[in-house]
């Protein structure tokens, strides 16, 4: 090779949003990335403290046809919600009646909750876009619906509560993830089978990363449904459902495992 040999890293650096191959400004890094990392960790500071708005996100809902509740866990405000997570685990008493009185004795195949957990900018953003990519399947597989859960100081295993309140043989809990330097915005989405207070992360199946820079809510939908569809028939989620739906499409997942 002649000239001067460019740095591998830069081409590297094309490929990936870690932060690497940035360069240097004698001993420090370039203004440039020094600036760029203050923004993204303001970013992310942003998104955790964030408020949601609930009025905002149930509107967009209902121009979708979904009947929406709106539920806070036993977190009392946002500090204590992040020091305390096992309060965001749990309704709070006025939150247990609402959701008791939308049930009306009904059940569900399936129930929805869209909680802020430590990214309102993330549900802000796409939960409602993969909400409404997420019903032509449900009407495709015939499965009834149940009301959707707004949940303010919520973490996943508050949809475990809601779900067995509501009847719902699964429920699909849409939070906001945590936020790192290169991402605030990343929803993930969290599948229960049979939900009730006490089930385990081993018990849920979780699609991540949910933004247009990650994947896309269309895919994540379609991944959706194929889990529920395997779900119902196999009556489990966790560790003993695995994702084939990039292998097999969203095709009948075949006949129920013996377990």
């Amino acid at each position: 090779m002649t000239g001067a040999s460019r740095d591998p890293w830069s081409n590297l650096g094309a490929w990936t949003m870690a932060r690497i191959a940035l360069g240097r400004a004698g001993a420090s890094l370039p203004t440039r990335e020094v600036l760029s990392f203050a923004l993204a960790h303001a970013q992310a500071r942003d998104a955790v403290l964030a408020r949601l708005d609930r009025r905002e996100l149930a509107g967009r809902l209902h121009q979708l046809g979904l009947d929406t509740i709106d539920v806070e866990s036993r977190a009392p405000d946002r500090t204590t919600f992040l020091r305390r997570p096992d309060l965001g685990r749990r309704l709070d008493e006025a939150s247990v009646e609402r959701v008791t009185h939308a049930a009306q004795g009904r059940s569900f195949d399936l129930v929805l909750v869209v909680g802020d957990g430590l990214s309102a900018t993330a549900v802000t953003a796409h939960a409602a876009v993969l909400a409404g990519a997420l019903l032509p399947h449900i009407a495709a597989l015939g499965l009834t619906l149940g009301p959707v859960a707004i949940a303010e100081g919520a973490r996943v295993a508050l949809g475990d509560e809601i779900g067995a309140l509501l009847g719902a043989r699964l429920v699909a809990v849409m939070i906001g993830e945590r936020p790192g330097l290169s991402a605030a915005d990343s929803l993930g989405v969290y599948l229960t089978f049979a939900p009730r207070i006490g089930r385990t992360d081993a018990e849920r199946n979780c699609i991540s990363n949910i933004r247009p820079a990650g994947l896309a809510p269309a895919t994540a939908a379609a991944n959706l449904a194929w889990l529920v569809q395997a779900a119902l028939q196999r009556q489990v989620t966790g560790v003993m459902l695995k994702d084939e739906s990039g292998t097999a499409g969203l095709a009948p997942p075949g006949p129920p495992l013996q377990l």
